[in-house]
């Protein structure tokens, strides 16, 4: 392993060091080549020598998704030609941004997944099954196949669905490890009573998951883990990544939180009015990339909430560790006087085995307000569903939305609308039609 790859293994004094030598490299590389942080350090009269350590971050304006949205070709440092790949995000808070790669871009990538799966315990004599797409500009995908030819693993790209495919593969090639959306897990045990496939004696020991939370904000795991652990004997490990920072944040078998990679990001907790939040205090991530090339970011505000915790971790680690996400910014709902995230209802949702699968909508009511509606698909009674889950839901949500019932056949359509790339469990159609 290379100095960068121990760097987390460092008191943070030291890693605050080589960051900060590392900002104004980053700062300079973005006076000379970012028409976009070239305008906008003009426009607040930054004057990039003055930026010295992290504690001067503060004295630099904040970007978010909305100005990558506006002026996406703004943010590219290269010339065309050095681009060699062209990745986008899902869309899912408006139009989609393009990240454009260079070759160096793309080793940096395989090297940030290769320290992932280290963080997991993996090695190289694993077979991991990709169990996501690797196509329509996804980035994940791309990555977790190009971290693991740089871990030295063999590679078994299945893409996503399909239980029954998902399970002769494993079968067949003795997969022993995934890279799955968790939620998928609890159909491919569905599949596997089903077909009398034994899930004890399956090869599999651990999976990478992605785009779904694993652990409460205690870091104890959730329902949805709950649920898949108490029927398959297998080891979740979670991770947090953006296709914008093109670095992830993954938990080691501590379970305790996501790793922070700093060769690769500085990150800081915000809040509200953009000050710097203390360990454990929940605020904004907001994050500034190291060592990217096509489309660096400084201060890129990421929507999610989180806090992050500096204590070393029991795997020797000595980074900090990023927390679950509480939610995101912008999908924060305000239903009758009371504020809710996503994630807490995903979370009741999940622990109720009768809904089978659920879509989360938020709409503008006449008068301008939020409207929340559950959309489900249950193996009960319309009625029966309703007397269960009402109570569950005023109680712990202390609201109780509009729910509507719809057929498997409805629900898939409504989860996997065409050209997606991942599930949709919500979906914000607020001021859709005011």
């Amino acid at each position: 392993m290379n100095r960068q790859s121990q760097l987390a293994y460092q008191p943070l004094p030291e890693q605050n060091l080589w960051q900060n030598h590392q900002l104004q490299v980053l700062l300079q590389y973005l006076q000379d080549r970012s028409p976009y942080y070239k305008k906008l350090l003009g426009k607040h009269h930054v004057d990039i020598h003055n930026i010295r350590s992290l504690h001067d971050l503060s004295f630099l304006p904040t970007t978010c998704k909305d100005d990558m949205q506006q002026h996406n070709w703004d943010f590219l440092c290269v010339p065309d030609h050095e681009v060699r790949e062209y990745t986008a995000t899902s869309g899912t808070l408006g139009k989609p941004v393009t990240i454009a790669l260079t070759e160096n871009d793309l080793r940096r990538l395989a090297y940030n997944e290769q320290q992932s799966f280290l963080t997991t315990g993996a090695k190289s004599s694993d077979i991991f099954q990709l169990m996501l797409t690797l196509d329509r500009q996804f980035m994940a995908g791309m990555a977790y196949y190009l971290g693991l030819r740089e871990l030295g693993a063999a590679v078994v790209r299945t893409g996503a669905g399909f239980p029954s495919l998902q399970w002769d593969t494993i079968q067949r090639l003795q997969a022993n490890s995934l890279v799955a959306v968790p939620s998928f897990l609890l159909k491919m045990i569905a599949y596997a009573n089903e077909a009398g496939i034994d899930l004890k004696n399956s090869p599999v020991e651990k999976v990478l998951c992605i785009g779904e939370g694993l652990r409460t904000a205690d870091f104890e795991p959730n329902t949805l883990a709950q649920r898949i652990t108490s029927q398959w004997n297998i080891k979740l490990f979670g991770t947090y990544a953006s296709t914008e920072m093109q670095t992830a944040f993954t938990e080691c078998e501590a379970g305790m939180g996501g790793h922070h990679l700093p060769e690769l990001v500085i990150f800081e907790i915000l809040d509200d009015q953009g000050n710097p939040l203390r360990e454990g205090e929940y605020g904004e991530l907001t994050i500034t990339t190291l060592g990217v090339e096509g489309m660096p970011l400084l201060r890129y505000r990421t929507g999610d909430i989180c806090c992050y915790y500096d204590a070393p971790c029991s795997c020797g680690r000595k980074s900090r560790r990023l927390s679950p996400v509480l939610g995101r910014k912008q999908q924060m709902i305000k239903y009758k006087g009371t504020t809710l995230y996503p994630p807490a209802i995903f979370e009741l949702l999940n622990s109720q085995d009768y809904i089978k699968e659920y879509q989360v909508e938020v709409t503008t009511d006449a008068l301008g307000m939020d409207d929340l509606q559950l959309h489900l698909f249950t193996d009960l009674t319309d009625e029966q569903c309703s007397n269960r889950l009402r109570p569950l839901l005023q109680s712990r949500l202390r609201v109780a939305p509009q729910l509507n019932y719809c057929s498997a056949e409805q629900m898939q359509l409504m989860q996997f609308p065409q050209a997606s790339r991942k599930q949709v469990k919500f979906v914000d159609n607020r001021n859709a039609d005011y």
